[in-house]
Parts: C-alpha cells; structure tokens; sequence
C-alpha cells in the first residue's frame, strides 16, 4: 500500500462523510450526488483491495496482525453499498446523515488499515 494512496481515500471519505452529514442535516433526501460520493468511496476501497493482494507479492509486507487488517477491509467495503441501497430504500433524509457516518467510519477504518499495515511491530 502506498502512503500518499491512504492518505488521498481518508481525505476522499472525509469530504464525501461531511457532505452527506450536511445535506441529511439540511433536510435533503439522498440524491445522485451523495449516492455518487459514497459509490466514490467504495472505488478507492476496491483498489485498496486490489493494492492489499498485490502488496505481499512484491514484498511488502504488513507489520501487523493481517486478520485485523482484513477485517478491517471486509468491513469497510461491505459499508458503503449496504448504506446506499438502504438510503435508496428508505429516501429520508437521515439516510444521508447514514451515508455521512458510514464514509466518516470508512475513513478511521482506512486510517487504522494504514496503522496496521506500516506502524505496529508484529
């Protein structure tokens, strides 16, 4: 995994979480674009996985507990579609307000991911 990567998709889930928490708290139903922010996302997820699978073939390996890692990731990819497909179920405007919460918890998760995988001493 690449630092400036983390760094970029914490920043991305930061900005679209603070989006849907203000449109939800505004009293607006989700629409394109808070749906759009949390499936951009679920985009930068699916490359980390994709960067996850390849980062011990070229070397790099993690220096902490990969089953925490993982279950970070799994957790965090499975977050942003099930939000959406119940904002888009539920068309409230605190299903916003949940897609907010969900990008913010995607972000502390992909933040823990990063510590896990540079930081700790295994």
């Amino acid at each position: 995994m690449v630092e400036w990567f983390t760094v970029v998709q914490v920043a991305v889930a930061v900005a679209a979480g603070l989006f849907c928490l203000v449109a939800g708290l505004m009293g607006r139903l989700p629409n394109d674009l808070t749906l759009g922010a949390t499936a951009v996302v679920f985009v930068f997820l699916l490359g980390q996985v994709v960067v996850a699978l390849i980062a011990p073939v070229v070397g790099n390996v993690a220096s902490g507990s990969l089953l925490e890692f993982w279950t970070y990731l799994v957790s965090a990819v499975l977050l942003p579609p099930l939000a959406g497909f119940w904002a888009l179920i539920e068309r409230n405007r605190w299903s916003n307000v949940i897609l907010g919460v969900v990008c913010l918890a995607v972000a502390v998760m992909v933040w823990r991911m990063n510590e896990i995988w540079f930081v700790q001493v295994a």
